[in-house]
Formats: structure tokens, sequence, C-alpha cells
């Protein structure tokens, strides 16, 4: 029974590798202008999505979107520029809010600062 699935998993596994390996692309353009400005985008058969715009480094703007391993699409819009790197969509893990106590004590802090003699 155990080599029965082991052996299941290894076929789904090669069906998901090959449909990847088989993919084509659908769209694919891509400018570059004289000023520095360029964009892209570009599609393929397995759906997966990219597009960007920017002046070459010095800033961009952009997205990319896929579907998982495990079937989730995911979708990230993103800038970069002289702040950094920022990436937002839902596949980005999130910080745990800050619990009421650390903020009770951050005001605490902020309202009574230490005293110098």
């Amino acid at each position: 029974m155990k080599f029965l699935i082991a052996f299941v998993i290894c076929v789904v596994c090669t069906m998901q590798a090959q449909a990847d390996q088989n993919a084509i692309v659908l769209e694919q353009n891509s400018v570059v202008n004289p000023d520095g400005t360029y964009s892209y985008v570009w599609r393929t058969s397995n759906g997966i999505n990219a597009e960007e715009s920017g002046i070459g480094g010095v800033s961009a703007q952009g997205s990319y979107d896929f579907v998982s391993d495990d079937g989730v699409p995911v979708s990230i819009q993103y800038t970069a520029d002289e702040n950094g790197y920022r990436a937002t969509g839902d596949a980005i893990p999130q910080p745990p809010a800050i619990p009421e106590y650390i903020l009770r004590a951050l005001e605490y802090i902020n309202n009574n600062p230490p005293s110098s003699k």
C-alpha cells in the first residue's frame, strides 16, 4: 500500500512538472526607450504573468502572479526605488498584532522619559 501511495504521488508530481516544462510564452513585449525608461509584459500558458515599468537603475513598479503548487493564486505588486523594495500581496506574511501590554508599556515610556540628574 505504501508503494502505491508513493507511486501515485510521484506520478502527480511528474505530471505537474511536465505541465510547467511544456508551458509556452503567450505574450512577450519589451520596450526600452533612449531616456532610460522601460516596460515589459509576459504571460505563459501555465498562468504565470509579469509586468514591470520604470526608469533603469532608478525605480520600478510592477506585478507578477501565478498559481502555487497547491492551487492557490498568488499575486504580488511591488515598487522599487530610493526607499528600497516594497511588495504587497496576500502571499506575503504579515506580522502579528502588537499585544496590548506592549502598547501600554510603549505609551508609558513615551510619557515618562528618563530624567537626567
